[in-house]
């Protein structure tokens, strides 16, 4: 049996280098290397775990000559500037790993102005026995982030036997902090592992329901499409499914982050009903095993990502095959067999004409087409021949994935729209093959905001443009993405990334929300690997992509914790348990929030007014930048001011403007 190996050291997670757009000013203090007996009374109060899970042997596990996390601090935590730094990764499993989905591509605008309506993300289901320890947060120690990279993965469905594009793949990543806002990077375990869903229910394997339902068929297949021999539940990376016993995260140095990619999530509970928005609980312990932080976070996977609108039987007269549609009864393998007959009358040569390259990656087709191939029990890797970024080494030098499909279907008419999906200007013709209605791929401050007659404010063309510019020949999937400056530049907040004086993105000089230039590698540029303050990822704070703070209940779960309210984490008091003393040393360049900053802020503003016109607007009367996260009530010169969530804060609120008494 053939079996193919490629290096895990992905395209995409290259060194990155650059400066941040903000400097952390938190002075580096000394702290003591073991918990103070009420924090070890909290740790024995909420660990809860099995005691079968507390002896599972995890192969990240430090011996007792590893520091402890009080001394494995970033030594130098004011700097925010992304030094070179060790690009070792200690993951060691080697496989074909595809990064993600196809249908990823990045929407990273940071909106870190939104606010949107706060929602209810508790949960109230009581805690069984086979669940872990409840989530906490030392609020006088740690804090724990949590964070998938895409804000959405897909998945080609249950279905794995005809074709595929995407194998069930989700990534993790996680940062923990000090309270001294230093950065923990050994003498740690963090682990990840299954808990109850905002649904009530739980998701803990990937093969079969508990009434005997097949979530998948993955496992059947993956040697033939992958060329690697899984045990049931084990991923590409070697990472397994989330269950009620804990998994390994590995920290990895270039992007200092804890790290579990390749998970083999499916969206399937086990009772077998659907949810797209499966929660995991993150453990970070000392080597004593003491629970230092805990937090729930979202690990969103669909396998609404199919093409049954056009080429399912008896849909589209255009799609029909010309010697007629395969009429398979099994709705997940018609399709996909109609695609391949299609693709076998288009291209009749496709096998034969790069039999050697074919055969030189592990992959025998038959030369009679895909089709034929499918049906004598090979399904079909679709990257094998169309190179993707997000699965490296992968391809032969023919159109890659991305250009091949978006340009082949730009001029396709939507047989609901009737007009071409290249024409479109809204998310409804992107979910036609992406995910989608049902799961709302792009939602958050970004895809919920809303015009003042209802609609969308911003599609998924306001930041990669029409399907003709995502399937540019001169586009490189995956890596050309708009970014956080493509809107948000020079105190404005444009609602789409596409310059129109060019018709291209957008841009920007400006690097006060930038993303860092060349990561993950030269010349690139992207949110979902760039970090600023405090060494922090951006999506540690801002959300994930497509899913920028505040989104979905589930995505809300690790702001709620940190810091108490959703959106942005924003409060100076989830990373540090003193508010620090800076005027532009607080993410952005931003002043810290509360009562200390409105007892001295009196002499920032006199001697340099203009500098508050960043946030506050031209005019001093507030801007998008200057609206309150939450709530607040602060002391004020003659008393108290209370100061509602969404307020745009002026210096009219308390003064007669910036000079004034």
């Amino acid at each position: 049996m053939k079996q193919i190996v490629i290096s895990l050291l992905l395209l995409l997670s290259l060194t990155a280098c650059g400066g941040g757009s903000g400097t952390d000013t938190t002075e580096n203090k000394d702290a003591s290397s073991s918990p103070s007996s009420e924090e070890r009374e909290q740790n024995q109060a909420s660990d809860e775990t099995p005691k079968e899970n507390e002896g599972t042997e995890n192969s990240n596990t430090y011996t007792s000559s590893t520091p402890s996390p009080e001394d494995s601090r970033e030594d130098n935590p004011k700097e925010n500037s992304d030094e070179s730094e060790n690009d070792e990764n200690t993951n060691t499993h080697i496989s074909l790993t595809p990064n993600s989905e196809e249908s990823r591509d990045d929407n990273p605008k940071e909106n870190n102005d939104e606010n949107e309506e706060d929602e209810s993300d508790e949960n109230t289901n009581t805690h069984t026995s086979s669940t872990p320890p409840p989530t906490q947060q030392n609020k006088s120690t740690y804090a724990l982030t949590a964070w998938n990279d895409l804000g959405m993965h897909c998945m080609d469905g249950n279905d794995f036997s005809v074709f595929s594009v995407l194998p069930p793949y989700n990534n993790l990543h996680a940062q923990l902090k000090d309270k001294n806002g230093d950065l923990i990077t050994t003498g740690v375990t963090i682990t990840y592992q299954s808990t109850t869903g905002t649904d009530g229910k739980m998701n803990t394997s990937s093969i079969e329901a508990k009434n005997g339902t097949s979530k998948t068929n993955f496992w059947t297949h993956v040697n033939a499409l992958f060329g690697a021999s899984l045990a049931d539940n084990v991923g590409l990376t070697g990472n397994s499914m989330s269950s009620t016993s804990p998994e390994p995260l590995t920290f990895n140095a270039t992007h200092q982050w804890w790290e579990a990619e390749g998970i083999p999530i499916t969206p399937y509970n086990d009772d077998g009903t659907k949810n797209y928005y499966p929660l995991v609980r993150v453990i970070a312990k000392d080597n004593s095993g003491k629970i230092l932080a805990s937090v729930d976070t979202v690990l969103p996977v669909s396998d609404e990502m199919d093409c049954k609108r056009c080429h399912a039987t008896n849909s589209v007269a255009e799609a029909k095959p010309k010697i007629g549609w395969v009429n398979n009864s099994d709705g997940e393998k018609d399709y996909k067999y109609n695609i391949l007959r299609l693709h076998d009358e288009e291209e009749p040569n496709a096998v034969r004409d790069h039999k050697n390259e074919l055969s030189a990656k592990g992959y025998n087709y038959k030369d009679a087409g895909l089709e034929a191939t499918a049906k004598s029990g090979t399904p079909i890797l679709c990257v094998a021949c169309h190179k993707s970024n997000a699965l490296p080494n992968v391809g032969i030098e023919i159109k890659p994935f991305t250009q091949a499909i978006h340009s082949k279907h730009a001029n396709v008419v939507d047989p609901i729209s009737k007009k071409k999906l290249g024409d479109s200007t809204n998310r409804s013709s992107c979910y036609a093959c992406h995910p989608g209605a049902e799961t709302a791929c792009l939602r958050g401050a970004m895809g919920d905001a809303k015009n003042s007659d209802g609609t969308a404010q911003m599609q998924c063309q306001s930041c990669h443009g029409t399907m003709n510019h995502v399937g540019a020949s001169t586009r490189e999937g995956w890596l050309d993405e708009p970014n956080c400056q493509s809107c948000h530049h020079d105190g404005k907040r444009e609602t789409s990334a596409i310059d129109p004086a060019t018709n291209t993105l957008r841009h920007a000089v400006d690097t006060r929300f930038a993303t860092l230039p060349n990561t993950p590698m030269q010349g690139k540029s992207l949110y979902r690997f760039s970090r600023g303050h405090g060494k922090l990822q951006c999506e540690a704070c801002h959300g994930s992509t497509h899913a920028i703070y505040p989104a979905h209940e589930a995505d809300n779960k690790v702001s709620m914790a940190l810091q108490g309210h959703t959106g942005t984490i924003a409060e100076c008091t989830a990373c540090h348990t003193n508010v620090p003393n800076t005027i532009t040393g607080g993410p952005h360049g931003m002043h810290p929030i509360g009562d200390g900053w409105v007892k001295g802020h009196e002499d920032v503003a006199e001697d340099n007014p203009a500098q508050c016109k960043v946030c506050h607007g031209a005019d001093y009367r507030g801007s998008n930048l200057s609206k309150m996260f939450t709530t607040r009530t602060l002391k004020v010169e003659h008393g108290t001011k209370t100061f509602t969530k969404g307020h745009k804060v002026s210096c009219y609120d308390c003064h007669n403007g910036p000079s004034g008494d």
